[in-house]
């Protein structure tokens, strides 16, 4: 037995079978190809592009970019192995089942996916299929452990992360069967090459602008996750103590190919488990916190649009003209704290930033500004390269301190504090705030204090070079306390 198998894909009666690619795209390691290439003579593969998300999307958009180059790697790899993608660009409702009855597949393969959205989708598509005489056949693939696969002695969903993490260590201790990997290869002679004149198109053809993927020199694809994943596995026992510090090379870079599953998280979980020490638990605990809120969106979808705590939907969040302004300065890295508009410039110019900074950016919104989490959740949906539903929600909620297991809301970051511890020096700051390169390191995380003579000698007069504080943190913390008291 395999993980994640399905006795449904025992059936070797089936001829044809579809392999419907989504947040997985690689040939290797991969639930669904696996199964479907054991149970079938003849297994074709399919990506869809998918227009209800895309036609939703600005023309130069990163992330279409890493899944077009990503999709023509993974079709380049299965070609040589025999098969190849299949591209569609239209509603998988339509899209999926009218593909199965062209091939004549009895079965379409696909890995499971949590999101309510996409889980209404798998729905809508299986009952489609269903109506034609076909199935929908899907697979664990993207966690480790899933749905109600760790629940507490009382047999229900874990909430607060730490006892979710000692169970998940459990249950990985009692079998390594959960990091085993899928020998897709030794099944390959299965995949079918596409029909006809099939041809992959064009980032163009699908209506998009190469966007500047290229120029941030972001590695695309299998090769390019597993190149980073090669580099990091050697700093990996560095990983707890430079992990916090945006100018350190201290993380993996390896969301976005998680996020798109180019990596296999049973390769990289599987390693740090076994290789144990410092470093290595302190990352598998942030892998462990990716299936922690996949099986919390599982388990409430509410949270999507509402605070896992119901009573923190009443928190009387700011809003009106004043508050759109706030915001805007927010997102356009004007709030006059450099550690915010630092990090700031760094998603609007490359669709990442560092975790440290995503908890010091979204309590900043939340906490100095007052405005609701859901704002900032979505602006990051809107740019984050690694953009995971259940990760940046959970997060966004932990900040806010409306969510499961989140920082309390007496305890608000300092922004001044958060800055000097962890980025010292201000390499950082510097990098994306060249305005500020010549303050002086001893105001750099407050420039407003800079004496008057101070700030025409560097050349930044806070209030024309750069901005004045948007509001005084300790005025902002006492808001928030009395804020949350009234909800």
């Amino acid at each position: 037995m395999t993980p994640g198998s399905d006795t449904r894909a025992s059936d070797h009666s089936d001829s044809t079978a579809l392999v419907w690619f989504r947040r997985d795209l690689r040939n290797d390691d991969h639930a669904a190809l696996y199964h479907a290439l054991k149970a079938h003579e003849r297994v074709f593969c399919v990506f869809v592009f998918d227009s209800t998300i895309l036609d939703e999307l600005p023309r130069r958009d990163r992330r279409v970019d890493f899944i077009h180059a990503s999709v023509v790697e993974l079709d380049r790899a299965l070609r040589k192995q025999g098969g190849g993608v299949l591209v569609r660009h239209g509603d998988p409702l339509t899209e999926i089942p009218a593909l199965a009855e062209a091939l004549g597949a009895e079965a379409v393969y696909a890995n499971h996916d949590y999101e309510p959205a996409a889980i209404r989708r798998d729905e809508a598509v299986a009952g489609r299929l269903k109506d034609m005489g076909r199935s929908l056949r899907s697979f664990k693939d993207q966690v480790i452990f899933e749905r109600d696969e760790v629940l507490t002695q009382a047999g229900k969903p874990f909430s607060v992360f730490t006892p979710y993490k000692n169970a998940w260590l459990r249950k990985l201790a009692g079998s390594e069967f959960f990091i085993r990997p899928y020998p897709v290869a030794a099944h390959a002679a299965a995949l079918a090459p596409p029909p006809g004149a099939e041809r992959l198109p064009s980032l163009a053809e699908l209506g998009f602008e190469p966007s500047n993927l290229g120029e941030l020199k972001i590695p695309t694809g299998m090769s390019g996750g597993l190149a980073l994943w090669d580099e990091f596995v050697h700093r990996m026992d560095d990983y707890k103590r430079t992990r916090d510090f945006p100018a350190v090379k201290g993380v993996s870079y390896l969301s976005v190919h998680l996020r798109f599953g180019t990596l296999s998280i049973r390769k990289l979980a599987g390693h740090a488990w076994r290789v144990g020490g410092e470093g290595a638990e302190t990352w598998l605990s942030e892998l462990v916190w990716r299936d922690f809120y996949q099986q919390i969106l599982w388990h409430h979808p509410q949270v999507v649009d509402h605070a896992f705590k119901p009573e923190y939907d009443a928190i009387p969040w700011e809003t009106g003209r004043d508050a759109d302004a706030l915001f805007a300065a927010w997102c356009e890295a004007r709030t006059g704290y450099p550690i915010v508009d630092a990090a700031m410039r760094q998603i609007n110019q490359t669709g990442y930033m560092h975790n440290r900074l995503r908890m010091i950016v979204a309590s900043f919104l939340t906490k100095d500004l007052g405005i609701h989490w859901l704002r900032g959740e979505r602006y990051f949906a809107l740019h984050l390269n690694d953009y995971d539903l259940a990760a940046n929600n959970g997060g966004w909620q932990w900040a806010a301190s409306t969510g499961c297991d989140a920082q309390p809301y007496f305890r608000i970051f300092n922004p001044f504090s958060q800055s000097e511890k962890f980025d010292p020096q201000g390499r950082f700051i510097r990098r994306y705030l060249p305005e500020l390169a010549r303050v002086p390191d001893r105001y750099l995380h407050a420039p407003w204090q800079m004496p008057a003579s101070e700030q025409s000698a560097c050349g930044c007069v806070i209030g024309r070079d750069y901005p004045a504080p948007l509001v005084d943190h300790a005025v902002a913390r006492e808001l928030t306390l009395a804020r949350f008291k009234r909800s």
